[in-house]
């Protein structure tokens, strides 16, 4: 990181240098001449200043934008925005934006759910780009350098950072910000997106209610942690909610919810605090709903563990295609854990009542699309039985 990291403000504000800034003692990932987050003026970095014409054509005028957005509650959450997201306003201020990627010195890309668009006046070096990813990372909690060079992180507001550094990532360091555009989500707020309808809400309500297990799967994206949020919020408020993530994201409206994050090793590979861990950890927290945020590993030994010894009403989500490809991923995680593929079918069919899979589609709308029940097949390994709601 020898060239210093320059947030180039519009004409009224001085330059700021993170170099000044390590010389003053400063928090290197902080900007002194920011201030208090809630009055920093409009910023742009790497070089870039946005015309009035770009920015009012980056921002959607507020009657056109969709009714279901929770504008209230994001611009509550983004007012206690870090100031080193300040360059990234425009964007993240929009609504509509669900994603914005810097790819090095390739250019930036903002997602407003259409697919990944350029922003053609975005310029920047490559040495820019990996001092804004430090910078990014260091706000999360987290460090990032050559020997570490791909971290997740999660900002206030439920904003999620990822990086890679180079050699990992081989075009320069790449950057993916995750943007929620519900803040708490509740099921009668994706009822009116159309991620669920009329009947599948009344199926999922009483399946919280009867304090169904569920998992919930679908690609990257496709709102997983959306849904599951929203149905962990309808829970009763005397229950207490355990969730463990790789990294704390699930927003939940609930009085009792308790957030267990892991722990990546320091720098001498001690001291990381895996998600198998967490889980046995939760199990001594008298949990009414335990959550794993995503199975991705030896951890579904654990879920299955505790769903099947009395543990109702949890849930879980995994990356998955379709529903018919769930067997085969649950298969593969629980040979992580050393499960052969026989047992792995009893433990989920007997854990599992529910499995939600979301899809999203070109257009950008994210719907419950399917809905199954593992069973166990006649050859002893696991499959999934299709179930069908239907409206009244």
């Amino acid at each position: 990181m020898s060239a210093a990291f320059v947030v180039r403000p519009r004409e009224d504000a001085p330059t700021v240098r993170l170099s000044d800034a390590r010389a003053r003692g400063a928090d290197p990932a902080v900007p002194a001449a920011c201030g208090d987050p809630a009055s920093v003026p409009v910023r742009t970095v790497l070089g870039w200043v946005p015309s009035p014409a770009v920015r009012a054509a980056r921002t959607p005028d507020a009657s056109a934008r969709p009714p279901h957005v929770d504008r209230a509650a994001r611009s509550r959450s983004l007012a206690a925005r870090h100031p080193i997201l300040a360059p990234l306003t425009t964007f993240l201020d929009d609504p509509d934006v669900t994603d914005v990627f810097v790819n090095g010195a390739t250019g930036l890309f903002v997602d407003r759910g259409d697919g990944p668009v350029p922003v053609p006046a975005w310029h920047a070096t490559e040495e820019e780009v990996r001092e804004l990813a430090v910078a990014l990372i260091g706000v999360g909690g987290r460090h990032i350098d050559d020997a570490t060079p791909c971290i997740d992180v999660r900002l206030d507001g439920g904003i999620r950072v990822h990086a890679a550094l180079p050699p990992i990532a081989a075009e320069g360091t790449a950057i993916s910000i995750r943007v929620p555009r519900l803040i708490d989500p509740r099921l009668d707020e994706l009822q009116a997106t159309g991620m669920v309808d009329a009947s599948q809400r009344r199926e999922l309500d009483a399946a919280i209610a009867r304090r169904a297990n569920l998992l919930v799967t679908g690609a990257a994206g496709a709102g997983k942690t959306t849904l599951l949020g929203a149905l962990l919020s309808e829970a009763p408020a005397s229950e207490r909610i355990v969730t463990i993530e790789d990294v704390a994201e699930l927003r939940i409206a609930h009085p009792h919810h308790v957030r267990l994050e892991a722990r990546q090793p320091n720098l001498e590979g001690a001291g990381g605090i895996g998600l198998a861990r967490l889980v046995r950890e939760a199990l001594r927290m008298r949990p009414d709903r335990l959550v794993v945020g995503e199975c991705r590993g030896e951890e579904v030994r654990e879920l299955l563990s505790a769903l099947n010894t009395g543990h109702d009403g949890g849930a879980g989500t995994l990356h998955a295609n379709s529903l018919r490809d769930v067997p085969a991923r649950l298969e593969a995680l629980g040979a992580l854990a050393a499960l052969e593929p026989v047992a792995l079918a009893r433990q989920a069919a007997s854990a599992i009542d529910l499995v939600l899979h979301v899809e999203r589609s070109a257009d950008g709308r994210r719907r419950l699309a399917e809905v199954g029940r593992p069973v166990v097949g006649e050859d002893g390994r696991l499959t999934m039985e299709q179930v069908r709601w239907h409206a009244e």
